[in-house]
């Protein structure tokens, strides 16, 4: 409604100055609700995803990882595109291992700890990677990748990406990580996160640390966790259990487990506590901020 129209309806009508004060005063509730900490709509909830990256820029990762061995790539024959997503929709294809598709409403491609062994069939745009081992990197990458996100800085450096692909956005959390003398090499890895679709989602790599208040706050809401639950090369258990529970995402999908008794003990261990336990069929889920779970849910995704 024009303004001169709008000022000669509330003229007409006796009522229309208390209407005018009421529309303001929604408008100064609506400001305080955030201040205070009431619950607020998903679209401005989605404004605690992580914009956590001042730099721009893909580092330049190190020369001294360790030499590849002799292993030919292994491609994981599927077809990831799906027919069709909804704009507020997101797929997770779980590869194997470490490694997940990302498929947004607008056909952006990502694929996590992208490596020579376990690879989607198709060529991601984005590829993410970690140093930990050699199944979480890779030194021969598909030259067809537009956008290669290593998880590491140079000489000690943390990492930093502030990366958009059309519907897709995906930053980093530098963390630390072990390294074969037992010492720790600071900002040596990332946790991941994508959003797309009013989803945050957060792979958390190699992890080897719990995650401080700091950590948490950068985060911030966190939909969906992509969390490896071996309990022994990246977290322990109890370690895994306990970013979890601080993470309170509603959804945790587990990977990097290497035989059916690790995954059985992290899923009797989180669903004897406040989470739901669920075994999907495929290895394609499709997600949206509507179905994701009320209670916390493991969802539990065979690989491709």
């Amino acid at each position: 409604m024009a303004r001169g129209a709008a000022l000669a309806d509330h003229a007409a009508s006796p009522n229309g100055m208390g209407r005018d004060r009421m529309k303001r005063l929604a408008a100064v509730l609506a400001l305080l609700v955030p201040a205070f900490g009431l619950p607020a709509p998903a679209s401005a909830a989605a404004d605690r995803c992580p914009k956590l990256v001042a730099q721009r820029g893909l580092p330049v990762w190190p020369a001294r990882l360790p030499p590849l061995p002799a292993r030919a790539a292994r491609a994981i024959p599927a077809d990831f595109r799906l027919a069709a997503l909804q704009p507020d929709q997101v797929s997770l294809t779980f590869v194997g291992h470490s490694t997940f598709l990302i498929e947004t409403a607008g056909g952006v491609t990502a694929a996590t700890d992208y490596n020579d062994y376990v690879r989607p069939q198709g060529v991601p745009q984005v590829a993410t990677m970690n140093r930990a081992h050699s199944t979480h990197y890779s030194l021969a990458p598909d030259p067809g990748i537009a956008h290669l996100l290593p998880g590491w800085g140079e000489a000690g450096a943390p990492a930093r990406h502030d990366l958009e692909v059309g519907d897709l956005w995906v930053g980093n959390l530098p963390t630390n990580i072990r390294d074969h003398q037992e010492g720790t090499l600071v900002n040596g890895n990332s946790i991941f996160i994508f959003r797309a679709a009013d989803l945050c989602i957060a792979h958390l790599g190699h992890l080897h640390h719990t995650l401080t208040d700091d950590d948490l706050a950068v985060l911030g809401r966190i939909d969906i966790v992509l969390a490896p639950v071996d309990g022994s090369y990246t977290l322990d258990l109890d370690g895994m259990v306990e970013v979890l529970k601080r993470l309170e995402a509603p959804l945790v999908i587990p990977m990097h487990y290497f035989n059916r008794t690790t995954l059985e003990r992290f899923l009797a261990r989180l669903g004897s506590s406040r989470y739901a336990v669920e075994r999907a069929d495929s290895p394609t889920l499709v997600v949206s901020r509507a179905t994701l779970p009320a209670r916390p849910t493991v969802t539990v995704l065979p690989e491709r």
